[in-house]
């Protein structure tokens, strides 16, 4: 579990599309709808858990080949996740100049419409999870229910800290050349060492 946390830590703070989408909300309309997208994106999370545990689980049932065909696409998917965030160059870029009016519930469905109909979440999950179940410590699907749960709370706890000091995290970022330089080698790490967990 403590592995798992932390790699889901270390992910959830990596600049992606979902903690800039946050940060981007909170800057334009305060913390309080920073916090409401990250609710969204969260939730939708669950959906994405949900399809997991119950298509993992019947092909670990069902087949030892298969499960470990699985882990290898898992392990080169991240790597070409890993890949693609080497050639990008490192910089964050915040677009701050619109202010769109919605109300806080709209952004909870919309963070929520955005993480479901994201068929890169499921990719990724699929590739993630499998280097965290011990088939010998029982029921898989319930584990993968826990994890998904424990990625939940801890992406959530993120969001809304990001939210909470957004004017501040968004003036060292703009300033700080070295830091864009170092979260884009993070994430890097990141990537290659789960890929290296789930393939030993």
């Amino acid at each position: 579990m403590l592995p798992f946390l932390l790699a889901s830590i270390a992910l959830t703070l990596s600049p992606g599309p979902d903690i800039l989408y946050v940060l981007t909300q909170s800057i334009s309309n305060g913390k309080k709808y920073g916090i409401a997208t990250a609710l969204g994106l969260v939730s939708g999370i669950l959906v994405h858990t949900i399809l997991i545990a119950l298509g993992v689980s019947a092909v670990i049932k069902e087949a030892e080949v298969i499960y470990t065909a699985i882990k290898v696409f898992g392990a080169c998917y991240l790597l070409w996740i890993a890949y693609q965030v080497y050639k990008t160059p490192a910089s964050i870029t915040l677009n701050t100049s619109a202010k769109p009016q919605k109300s806080m519930l709209a952004l909870v469905k919309q963070g929520f419409i955005m993480n479901v109909l994201n068929p890169k979440v499921t990719l990724f999950f699929l590739a993630f999870f499998p280097g965290f179940i011990d088939k010998k410590a029982g029921n898989v699907t319930q584990q993968i229910y826990v994890l998904g749960l424990v990625f939940m709370l801890q992406a959530f706890l993120i969001f809304a800290t990001v939210s909470i000091v957004a004017d501040k995290l968004t003036r060292f970022i703009r300033h700080n050349e070295k830091f864009a330089v170092f979260l884009k080698w993070l994430q890097i790490i990141v990537f290659l060492g789960i890929a290296v967990l789930i393939l030993v």
